[in-house]
């Protein structure tokens, strides 16, 4: 087994953790690979430039078996959608803030290594969109926790117009819409009223962003529907931004087509946590703050 390793440098005591990581892996003699810039970056420590390292991060995802996400929710973002590209599983390490996305923390090391060594997990396969922008030639666009269509840098709002599989939904004006996966309803599309959906749910959820009237709310299709927006603004351009990482900008009207990717996203599971005591832990979802607190049962 060959783990590469993901780490984002601008984190606080990162090259320590990611030291005392590899230091665990050499002791279990699990191979592994570094990018460069961890090496570049490592300041005063232990890292040196040697064979357990590749220079381009491209290398990591091309011959590594699985992918190490050390960072936050953002960092398992960017290394998911390359991970999705080069079709390799990925399991993250939290050493962000809130770390929703990722399966375990930094302290957590030693049973990770163990579970990955043994082959102690499973393969969860999480639905990723791809979007096309019509007239233009960006090629695919690819978001594994949503696409966002929006105003940008124009202060009004813009006027969307919705078809699912060639059907007309409706014309509104908002600040913008956000399409998002089932991975990504804990997310932007969350703040803005969206439902939280099962990270293995077959469904897309289309959330508003401050629309101008109060009948226009969220609502969940069949990953299966094909959706077409048409956005109009009387600014120089339309913003759209892939995970909120990878943002382009048209000139309007944009048209863009959004459906399921035909390849899923592979996260590694283990047995360290699941989805709903994530959500009461992180998100304090089913937590009455009158108590602060639920029980090992969820009963107060």
């Amino acid at each position: 087994m060959l783990i590469g390793i993901i780490a984002n440098i601008t984190k606080e005591n990162v090259f320590e953790v990611v030291s005392s990581f590899i230091a665990k892996l050499k002791k279990e003699k699990v191979h592994y690979l570094l990018t460069k810039s961890i090496i570049e970056n490592n300041g005063k420590c232990s890292l040196k430039a040697g064979e357990d390292f590749i220079s381009e991060d491209n290398e990591i995802y091309e011959k590594s078996d699985l992918i190490i996400s050390i960072g936050g929710d953002g960092t398992m973002l960017a290394t998911a959608y390359k991970a999705h590209i080069y079709d390799k599983p990925v399991l993250g390490l939290n050493l962000g803030k809130l770390g929703f996305l990722v399966e375990t923390d930094v302290t957590q090391m030693d049973s990770v290594i163990d579970i990955l060594k043994k082959k102690k997990y499973t393969i969860e396969e999480r639905m990723v969109l791809t979007g096309i922008c019509i007239g233009h030639q960006t090629g695919e666009l690819i978001a594994v926790n949503d696409l966002v269509i929006e105003k940008g840098g124009w202060p009004k709002m813009i006027e969307l117009t919705v078809w699912v599989d060639d059907e007309y939904v409706t014309t509104f004006s908002a600040d913008g819409l956000i399409i998002a996966t089932p991975t990504g309803s804990t997310g932007y599309s969350l703040s803005t009223g969206g439902p939280i959906v099962a990270p293995t749910t077959k469904a897309i959820t289309l959330s508003p962003i401050s629309p101008h009237s109060l009948t226009v709310k969220p609502i969940v299709l069949s990953s299966e529907q094909v959706i077409k927006l048409k956005a109009f603004s009387p600014h120089k351009n339309v913003q759209v931004s892939c995970d909120g990482q990878r943002v382009y900008k048209f000139p309007p009207p944009l048209e863009i087509e959004i459906r399921k990717s035909d390849r899923s996203l592979k996260l590694i599971k283990t047995s360290l946590t699941t989805y709903f005591e994530t959500l009461r832990k992180k998100l304090l979802w089913g937590i009455d703050v009158r108590v602060n607190k639920l029980n090992s049962e969820g009963k107060e």
